[in-house]
């Protein structure tokens, strides 16, 4: 542990020393866009030109790990370097919120006086708690606090620092005046455009392709898919073909940003990442497709399954896309097949800037890998998860599942059984034991973040607006 240490630290010190000025971050994580929904994993539907050039011109590993297997807790973790058996937020009810002592990666970033801005769903904390984004480091958040606010493109409001910002001509629903995603990437973008000066944290996670599946008819995401036989055909369902140009909007998101930072000089002084943020999901499944219609966890050369999906614990629910660019400091076209999760975000982002990491996180950097510069395969010893009474526990090439507390433990192989179809759990009894005993050491009682009000009258009425401040159903009108 001394050694590696050291060698974290000698390595960082030695990068910032050969650099003229504190690195640009860029962070973009697309809510539920998932491992096989993309054009370089070989998805034979959904257009990502830009994400498919990001994976030539930079890093594209192949091993990263959601920190839980839905949107609220995920957040959680990322932002805070715990993992979920350390973490404030552990539901997904929407605006479970960090605790108001918790530092973030932004926080972080500030003992550099880095600027800070975070544009679409935050998930670690509604409004009037102590868990929003203003007071955990970032100068500006704008977007969606509540998970269940961002359900809709097309809210009445969205918040800037927990101030509403009025959308016109939007009631909630699936219909209105003011795509609500719009205003958010322009204001990530001009975010950029004010801190070209000064080194910059642009995190940016995006909503779509999660919620209602809406996407204005004439956004550009439609061009791509002209003369496509599956687009013209009636008998696929309308949202089926929304979802895919939703993905292909936010790959234009990742290449205005790139753009934007080509025109102002920064890309050779900005890391760019792109991801998603939790295991896929089998949506629009049928007899025909029976993992979904775009099929996120079927690897399309091979055929093989990762089992399960969002939600749970196994490869299908943890697996998500993840590219790293940097242009003159990554290599163009690697690939790595080293293992880390989220919770190892804000170590090696600290490790990047040479800050500091709060004592009681969970995180190791994965840096060293980034630059060709790891001795190693993995980024822990071992890994932990828990979600709704599910536990699994990652050693190097084995993992073990209890899917329930009711239920005996299960062990794969995922070198051999990526699928984790063979329990090995009687076979190897003696690993799993060792895992089970870091289970029981890695979980804590959880201690959430409160809210000011008891009756949480700002959070409810976010929650609300997914249908209208009325807080009326308009399909009921």
């Amino acid at each position: 542990m001394i050694l590696r240490l050291l060698l974290a630290l000698l390595f960082s010190s030695t990068f910032l020393f050969a650099q003229d000025r504190l690195p640009n971050i860029v962070y973009i994580m697309s809510d539920e866009i998932s491992y096989f929904e993309l054009g370089h994993t070989g998805n034979p539907y959904i257009k990502t030109p830009n994400i498919d050039k990001m994976a030539q011109n930079g890093l594209r590993f192949t091993n990263a790990l959601a920190a839980s297997p839905v949107c609220g807790p995920l957040r959680g973790c990322m932002l805070t370097g715990k993992h979920a058996g350390h973490a404030s937020v552990r539901e997904n009810d929407g605006g479970t919120p960090i605790r108001a002592e918790e530092e973030t990666i932004a926080s972080v970033l500030k003992q550099k006086n880095y600027a800070t801005g975070g544009f679409g769903k935050w998930g670690a904390g509604g409004r009037g708690s102590t868990g929003v984004p203003e007071k955990h480091g970032f100068d500006v958040f704008f977007g969606i606090y509540d998970q269940v606010h961002a359900h809709t493109f097309y809210p009445p409001y969205i918040i800037r620092n927990s101030e509403e910002v009025p959308l016109k001509g939007n009631v909630g629903g699936r219909h209105g005046e003011t795509y609500s995603h719009y205003p958010i990437v322009e204001e990530g973008l001009q975010f950029i455009r004010d801190n070209k000066d000064r080194p910059f944290f642009a995190y940016f996670p995006l909503t779509p392709p999660h919620g209602m599946y809406d996407i204005p008819s004439d956004d550009p995401a439609w061009d791509q898919d002209k003369g496509e036989g599956w687009i013209e055909d009636p008998s696929i369902d309308q949202d089926v073909k929304n979802y895919a140009a939703m993905c292909t909007m936010v790959d234009n998101n990742l290449g205005s940003i790139l753009a934007l930072l080509d025109e102002l000089g920064l890309s050779e002084n900005t890391i760019v990442f792109f991801t998603g943020d939790n295991g896929g999901q089998a949506r629009f499944d049928s007899d025909a497709h029976p993992h979904g219609f775009f099929k996120p966890n079927v690897n399309p050369q091979t055929g093989v399954v990762f089992r399960g999906g969002k939600g749970n614990l196994y490869e299908g629910g943890l697996k998500i896309p993840y590219l790293v660019q940097w242009p003159g400091k990554i290599e163009a076209g690697r690939v790595s097949d080293f293992v880390f999760t989220q919770y190892d975000v804000m170590a090696t982002l600290a490790d990047l800037t040479g800050t500091i990491v709060p004592k009681n996180t969970d995180g190791s950097s994965f840096l060293p890998e980034i630059f060709e510069e790891s001795y190693r395969r993995y980024s822990h010893d071992m890994f932990y998860w828990e979600y709704r009474g599910q536990t699994a526990v990652r050693f190097a090439n084995w993992k073990a599942v209890q899917p329930k507390a009711s239920v005996n433990w299960e062990l794969y192989n995922l070198d051999s059984d990526i699928s984790e179809s063979i329990d090995l759990s009687k076979r190897h009894a003696d690993v799993l034991e060792k895992m089970k005993a870091f289970a029981v050491a890695s979980h804590e009682p959880v201690r959430p973040g409160t809210f000011h009000d008891p009756e949480r009258k700002l959070h409810e009425r976010d929650r609300w607006a997914k249908w209208g401040t009325s807080g009326e159903d308009p399909r009921k009108k």
